[in-house]
């Protein structure tokens, strides 16, 4: 059977069945030329292990795709990262960007609540709501979601040692709105291992947080069956300096380590590798980022049928979302930064990402403005409804380049992989610091490379102007600090004492024992319980995590 015959098969049983459940956005796509745009163009010739390295979308090993019609279906989710200040304002901007037409919230936390620390910790001086939204109890969680319907709002959160304490926050807001834990829908990053490599924000040693984890996935594999428990994440290890392949490779180890964990605890792959999810970088070279999303899905659909012996095909799907990369955006010209966050959010959109965050233009200088949040949103609906790159499904497929880009990819982050499976995995790897000195390699040379202008950044080292109007910053005030404090202590002043203490020493019982810790968790949250005093319930049986200095 050629290529074609398939093409026809697969239309008909696979395409067919998935648009009798969802229909495509229109009966016809045309250029605008009237000339129509196939669903999935394919070669009309030989082409030697199509089937096995391409494939068609929504089938191993997905290559093209996770989902047989894509966009063509449904835009990827407009998800805005954002969260500033204290609740009410974070809330504000939520609303404000689901009115622009955003189809899904993305919280920002502040250091202290990412670190475990209340806004009134000697540790949280000058950080509260600085670079996201402090939240230090349910109270907080409840204004913060206030007049958000959470059965229809999907929410992903950006958080990693403390996701336990946030995702049981989320679960009791939606509780109170009426809406059970089984309706509500979003992502926890929950990706502690990175954090360890590239990023910093952990608090208990490896072995402890991998249990929280686990004990994470099986929880909500019974109670919240439409929360993705992880979001493996490859961003902040190539905010860090990465290459694309040490993303690629790092990430999916990291998967790996995820996987094996849950297993080790007794779970079955096919019972929790649905609700894994990747996070992805958008870097600013476009052929070679799309084909490291097509890489990235083609190497984890092996591994999970091949390593894991993964059944269900959803195991096998490599699901991610996107943000547009950090590190690229310039405080010179912070207009030039439009144009970068473009290619990167076209470059997710051709690569097929489910979900995307473009960054704005002024966040190398400060958190975003309004208008410069509207313009990152803009950014993304002019690629879905005016560009026609949402037509056709992978459009770049079959070019050389594009297709030598992956195949390269693959090969070189699968070395990777087989370099850390030697090591002993990606925890032992990362106790080794590997990964680490990886990173700070790559970034030492990218540095080195636009010192020398053999890398041109336009605005910086070319192309520059001798003076630039400021522009228009958001910052936080300081009162935000005390407001915060002063809610709290009448949160504290407010709640029952008694319940809270016995909350946290059935806490501190079962995480000193082998219990699921979720349910304890949220009999702690619901009582008003802190994020930090949870946090230190933790801390004082688990201890806390030291770097692994690599020089």
């Amino acid at each position: 059977m050629g290529i074609s015959d398939k093409k026809k098969a697969w239309s008909e049983t696979v395409v067919a069945k998935n648009i009798t459940r969802a229909p495509e956005r229109k009966p016809q796509f045309l250029t605008s030329s009237n000339i129509e745009m196939d669903r999935c163009f394919t070669p009309d010739f030989e082409y030697p292990g199509y089937e096995e390295e391409l494939g068609f979308p929504g089938q191993f090993p997905y290559t093209r795709g996770v989902q047989p019609t894509m966009y063509r279906g449904r835009f990827w989710t407009m998800r805005q990262y954002a969260g500033f200040g204290t609740a009410k304002e974070s809330n504000e901007r939520y609303k404000y960007l689901l009115q622009a037409g955003q189809t899904g919230l993305s919280v920002a936390f502040d250091l202290p609540t990412q670190m475990g620390y209340d806004s009134d910790a000697s540790m949280s001086q000058g950080e509260v709501g600085k670079v996201g939204v402090a939240i230090d109890s349910l109270a907080d969680m409840e204004i913060l979601f206030d007049g958000i319907p959470l059965d229809t709002v999907s929410t992903s959160m950006t958080i990693n040692s403390t996701a336990a304490i946030l995702l049981c926050m989320y679960i009791a807001v939606a509780e109170k709105q009426g809406v059970s834990a089984d309706k509500i829908s979003g992502t926890i990053q929950n990706d502690i291992l990175k954090e360890y490599m590239a990023r910093g924000t952990y608090i208990y040693p490896p072995k402890e947080s991998m249990r929280i984890i686990t004990d994470i996935f099986a929880y909500c594999k019974d109670h919240v069956p439409k929360w993705n428990t992880i979001s493996i994440s490859g961003y902040h290890i190539r905010e860090a300096g990465s290459s694309a392949v040490q993303e690629v490779a790092f990430t999916l180890a990291d998967g790996i380590a995820y996987v094996e964990a849950a297993i080790k605890a007794g779970l079955d792959v096919d019972e929790f590798a649905p609700r894994l999810a990747f996070f992805f970088n958008a870097h600013n070279n476009l052929f070679e980022e799309v084909a490291k999303f097509r890489a990235a899905r083609r190497m984890w659909a092996k591994i999970m049928k091949e390593r894991f012996g993964a059944k269900d095909p959803k195991s096998q799907m490599l699901r991610f979302h996107t943000q547009t990369a950090g590190c690229t955006l310039t405080a010179q010209q912070p207009d030039n930064n439009i144009m970068r966050v473009t290619i990167q959010a076209l470059a997710a959109v051709l690569g097929g990402t489910q979900s995307l965050h473009t960054n704005s233009r002024d966040e190398a200088l400060a958190l975003p403005t309004e208008d410069s949040v509207r313009i990152a949103l803009r950014t993304q609906q002019v690629i879905a409804y005016e560009s026609g790159a949402a037509d056709s499904i992978d459009p770049l497929a079959g070019s050389f380049l594009i297709e030598s880009l992956t195949d390269q990819i693959e090969k070189a982050a699968t070395d990777y992989i087989e370099r850390i499976d030697k090591l002993g995995g990606a925890v032992e790897a990362i106790s080794r610091g590997f990964q680490q000195k990886e990173i700070q390699d790559s970034a030492y040379a990218y540095q080195k490379s636009i010192e020398s202008t053999d890398l041109v950044i336009v605005g910086v080292n070319k192309f520059t102007v001798a003076s630039e109007a400021a522009p228009e910053l958001l910052k936080v005030k300081e009162e935000v600090e005390v407001s915060q404090k002063k809610a709290l202590a009448a949160m504290k002043a407010g709640r029952d004492s008694a319940k809270v203490s016995a909350t946290l020493q059935n806490l501190e019982a079962v995480a000193k024992g082998s219990d699921n810790v979720m349910p304890a968790i949220l009999d702690a949250v619901k009582a008003y319980a802190t994020l930090g005093e949870i946090a230190d319930v933790f801390r004082r049986v688990f201890g806390k995590h030291t770097e692994t200095v690599v020089l």
